[in-house]
């Protein structure tokens, strides 16, 4: 067996925000970590745009929500507009819903914010060594560990790291996925895309009307932080070496704007949409983009991998602690495939949508129609709460959650539920306490009775009861005298129970089940 310089119990492969976030969680538990970017620092460009309502939920857990907010734009930014030129009037417009204004179904309100804005203050919310431009080039699967060798950017020098398991968040080209040999599937390329960072003064039109994402028959807008700062992304012109990228931007303000753009950076990018045939390969385990690739169009792809990561990390943690099986992990792909195939199928079809209402319009354009005609814009793009909250598990891992799948979650219905395999559903206990805000790392007991419950023996498994007050016990019909819920750490219900438990061996069978772990004695 080859000698390994560096012994760690999670080896993460990229720094974007899953592989932070895996890291944050994974710091919680009490698992150390060593996370390598390959490149040298956190991304300096402003990609992903929307924190939805349950990152930031996940988020609140960890902490950093409030500072997310604190440096993001104002609620009234949670919009989207639909304009021939920036500089015309909307034709359409639409809220995202959980960003533009609180909703009843979580604590949290959604946040329009930048990437690289967002990935600081992930990094600051764990310790743990992190390594930049540092590159994963091969590994070998043992039998109990994997065995990963790292080349250095600057100097080429080799580390050979054993780690118990590999969290590969490294992209929708990920190396790791492209080593195993995992194949994807989905519709592939969708186009190859530019984006252009720019300076402009553009308040004078757009402060009284601010939006998150504003459509344009040439392009897309967005503002990057609330102290300034420009982004326009649209299809990647031929030639693009010899592009004119301040007079495509300033094409798209519109003649009337009156305004050149000063151009920073522009990045070229291919706009891909898949999803990995498997995300666990032995002890291996797939995330984020490197698990799906989702067009950005609606900002579902980091939050689904955000997700993934909350799904993930408190099954790691439990096999490397010993409470649960190792049988546990492949629950992991179970849950989360389904999730990944829906949020594509929402990404594909907001991406079309919106790349047919620019077409149309731009061939009016070209025809002399001045107002718009029949352009099937939608109020879909950003009304996600069905998927985002409404992601029903069907596994191992929800007690008897198996016995049929899970059904597709609707990308624009949630209706609260606290049947097993769904998010516990939100309910204030003081003013400033959520149901949610009882759940971390350990396990969930939520009980109108608690001392019906306490003398349940559940070591080894991390519990923590709570009282649950009587209004939601009974919109959920939970016995007054014992009903409970069984909410694992990532907020979904594992199990409940209606009545009074029948023995005391309840909870100690439902939590040997849930997390595949049967401890002697």
């Amino acid at each position: 067996m080859p000698a390994a310089d560096v012994e760690v119990p999670v080896l993460i492969v990229g720094g974007g925000p899953v592989g932070l976030t895996a890291r944050a969680l994974l710091a919680r538990w009490g698992v150390p970590t060593l996370l390598v970017e390959k490149h040298r620092e956190l991304s300096p460009f402003p990609r992903s745009r929307l924190v939805n309502v349950r990152s930031m939920e996940i988020f609140r857990q960890l902490g950093i929500a409030a500072g997310i907010a604190a440096g993001a734009f104002a609620p009234e930014y949670g919009r989207v507009r639909f304009r021939d030129t920036l500089y015309d009037a909307d034709f359409a417009t639409a809220a995202m819903v959980g960003i533009h204004a609180p909703v009843p179904e979580s604590p949290v309100i959604g946040v329009v914010t930048s990437q690289d804005r967002l990935e600081p203050a992930l990094l600051a919310a764990a310790g743990g060594e992190v390594r930049f431009g540092t590159e994963l080039v091969d590994l070998e699967e043992e039998a109990d560990a994997v065995l990963a060798v790292l080349a250095d950017d600057e100097h080429g020098a080799e580390t050979r790291v054993r780690a118990r398991y590999v969290l590969a968040a490294d992209g929708a080209n990920s190396t790791v996925r492209e080593r195993l040999g995992i194949g994807t599937t989905g519709p592939g390329a969708l186009g190859s895309f530019t984006t252009v960072v720019f300076d402009a003064d553009l308040d004078r039109w757009c402060a009284h009307q601010p939006a998150g994402v504003y459509f344009t028959a040439y392009g897309t807008f967005t503002p990057l932080y609330p102290e300034g700062g420009w982004a326009w992304f649209g299809a990647t012109p031929d030639a693009p070496e010899r592009a004119d990228w301040a007079g495509l931007v300033s094409r798209a303000l519109g003649p009337g704007a009156g305004v050149r753009a000063d151009v920073v950076r522009v990045q070229h990018w291919p706009m891909t949409a898949t999803v990995a045939e498997t995300f666990v390969r032995g002890r291996i385990l797939l995330a984020g983009d490197a698990a799906h690739a989702v067009p950005p169009i609606g900002g579902l792809g980091m939050n689904a991998g955000v997700a993934d990561a909350h799904n993930l990390c408190w099954k790691l943690a439990g096999v490397l602690h010993g409470w649960a099986g190792p049988s546990l992990l492949g629950t992991y792909g179970t849950e989360r495939q389904p999730v990944a195939r829906e949020t594509l199928r929402q990404g594909v079809g907001n991406t079309r949508l919106l790349i047919q209402v620019q077409r149309l319009r731009d061939e009016q354009l070209r025809g002399g129609v001045s107002a718009p005609v029949e352009l099937p814009w939608s109020e879909r793009y950003f009304a996600q709460l069905g998927l985002v909250l409404g992601a029903t598990y069907r596994s191992e891992a929800v007690l008897n959650g198996h016995a049929d799948p899970a059904p597709e979650p609707s990308s624009t219905e949630y209706v609260p539920t606290a049947e097993p395999g769904h998010r516990m559903p939100h309910h204030w206990l003081t003013p400033d306490r959520s149901t949610l805000d009882t759940l971390g790392a350990w396990f969930t007991l939520l009980t109108p009775a608690p001392a019906r419950w306490q003398r349940q023996a559940v070591a080894p498994w991390p519990l923590h009861i709570e009282t649950l007050p009587r209004e939601p016990a009974d919109r959920y019909r939970l016995s007054p005298h014992g009903g409970a819920l069984l909410v694992r750490p990532d907020g979904h219900v594992a199990a409940r129970w209606d009545e009074p438990p029948p023995d005391g061996s309840t909870l100690r069978h439902a939590l040997s089940a849930v997390t595949a772990h049967s401890p002697a004695g």
